[in-house]
């Protein structure tokens, strides 16, 4: 990777600048770039800071949309399951949800229905088919729960799916920018001029360009209106979802949806080894996504739901901690958060049919590969010569030749000193690339604090753009969950004076 620091006054025209570093802004400049469009992406805070590092971490078509009948998005949902398996294997794995039953809520033969469609709507050649099974007193739920409807989605680690995009786009030749704020969007003459300002050289940047992506997230509609000189042509409800975090409800590697009589379902989801993941609400938010938080009637809500299922009985006092993400959907004012859409619209506006910006309303974390491969494919006509796709196809470096249970070995065998639950950490972040690390690590006498050694710092700071404490525990790695208050002071007077960025603005 370029030195984090250099980067110079100025550069070629772009075919394509992105602004927004998430999830879908990360997709479309890795499909871009692979596609042999030369690419910018610049992020204002980290990338993933937002909505992408703050979902129900879920791969998934959406049982529940079901209902809506949304069976495009749910179709295309099922289908982008199996081939990120594939093309993300260090972080993606598949997960069995079971949904006890509630005869007064949803009758069995409808729930039986859906499931069969899920089944079947897209192909499965990875993932099991649903099934009807008898829960267990180990299973943890209440006594009155005796049946329930098992069927197979995936978990993923979501702020490192954005991280491993960004990466693809940089080794495709990408300039990648974090903590550097786009001003303004201007044209000029047969160019895009980007007013830039990065905030670790405190500079003042222009870049240019012959077409714009706006994938902002729930900010699309603000940017457009604020920073370039076209104005939003959709109007997007904002609407926030929270999580908790507390201690392991249960054993077991299966995740459960709860149905609730207001017609929402809850996930409790295995987290970390050591914790539950309950979530998610849906409730209509205004202010700034940024300072999106669990308020009390969130957590008195989703600890409802669980404690109505299951034995072990939680309090507030038992939530180890939270986190919020603001989504941007489509809607009529007057319906509920739940039954709004979840899928996505690529908007474009030009000049005169000259230079494009396109806008990304919507999406959702599993569908971001199609959104970004439909976006590029939108664009094409402005560059006749950029190639076809093959995101479909192709693997991220992490995850070439990825094999669990044989890396396992390899590193337990070389690195007898490490722990198992270090080695298996590594190998669920970085995958292949660990051996990066492994090699340093050999030379480290002793970690920093927990499992943390200085070669994994120094390889996210000259890797993956880490440039903050918080970069790295809550985004790279999920070791803020596990540091107490004096690891992370140990933590702060040893890390590279590059992070003090970040830290100064705590």
């Amino acid at each position: 990777m370029t030195d984090k620091l250099d980067f110079p006054l100025d550069a070629a025209p772009f075919d394509l600048i992105v602004i927004g570093g998430g999830i879908n802004g990360a997709g479309i400049a890795s499909e871009a770039a692979s596609r042999g469009l030369s690419v910018g992406l610049y992020e204002a805070k980290d990338f993933a800071i937002a909505t992408s590092s703050a979902s129900s971490k879920l791969l998934h078509g959406g049982l529940r949309y079901l209902e809506q009948y949304e069976f495009r998005l749910v179709k295309e949902a099922l289908a982008e399951r199996e081939i990120l398996l594939k093309k993300a294997a260090h972080i993606v794995r598949p997960m069995r949800f079971r949904l006890p039953h509630h005869a007064s809520l949803r009758p069995a033969w409808l729930i039986r229905l859906g499931l069969f469609l899920y089944d079947h709507l897209a192909r499965r050649s990875v993932l099991p088919p649903s099934r009807s099974i008898k829960l267990e007193p180990h299973d943890g739920l209440n006594a009155g729960f005796i049946n329930a409807f098992e069927y197979s989605d995936c978990w993923v680690d979501d702020s490192r799916l954005v991280i491993a995009n960004v990466k693809h786009a940089h080794s495709e030749g990408a300039e990648v920018r974090n903590y550097c704020r786009v001003l303004n969007v201007s044209r000029n003459q047969e160019l895009w001029d980007i007013e830039l300002y990065d905030q670790r050289t405190k500079q003042t940047m222009h870049r240019s360009c012959r077409a714009v992506v706006n994938a902002t997230g729930p900010w699309a509609a603000d940017f457009l209106n604020q920073f370039s000189p076209d104005k939003s042509l959709r109007t997007m409800r904002l609407v926030k979802g929270s999580h908790l975090i507390v201690p392991r409800l249960y054993d077991g590697e299966s995740a459960y949806l709860l149905q609730n009589d207001d017609k929402r379902v809850v996930f409790v989801i295995p987290y970390l080894d050591k914790f539950s993941m309950i979530g998610t609400t849906d409730i209509p938010f205004t202010g700034d996504p940024y300072q999106a938080q669990a308020s009390d009637d969130e957590i008195n809500y989703l600890l409802t739901i669980t404690n109505q299922h299951f034995r072990h009985q939680l309090t507030a006092t038992d939530v180890v901690s939270s986190f919020s993400g603001v989504r941007p959907l489509f809607g009529d004012e007057s319906s509920p958060a739940q039954e709004l859409s979840r899928d996505y619209e690529l908007v474009i506006q030009t000049d005169h049919g000259k230079l494009p910006i396109l806008t990304v309303y919507g999406g959702k974390l599993t569908t971001y590969r199609k959104l970004a491969a439909k976006a590029v494919d939108k664009l094409s006509e402005f560059f006749p010569n950029s190639m076809s796709s093959q995101s479909s196809l192709s693997v991220f470096a992490e995850a070439k030749g990825f094999d669990y249970r044989s890396l396992f070995k390899q590193v337990s065998l070389q690195y007898p000193e490490l722990a198992k639950p270090t080695i298996e950490r590594l190998i669920e972040l970085y995958g292949v690339e660990l051996w990066e690390i492994l090699s340093v690590i050999g030379t480290d006498t002793r970690p920093i604090v927990g499992d943390l050694y200085q070669a994994e710092i120094d390889h996210l700071v000259s890797n993956e753009w880490a440039l903050t404490l918080d970069d790295i525990l809550n985004r790279r790695t999920k070791l803020g969950y596990f540091l107490n208050n004096e690891e992370r002071e140990a933590l702060l007077s040893v890390v590279d004076h590059d992070l003090s960025f970040k830290i100064e603005q705590q």
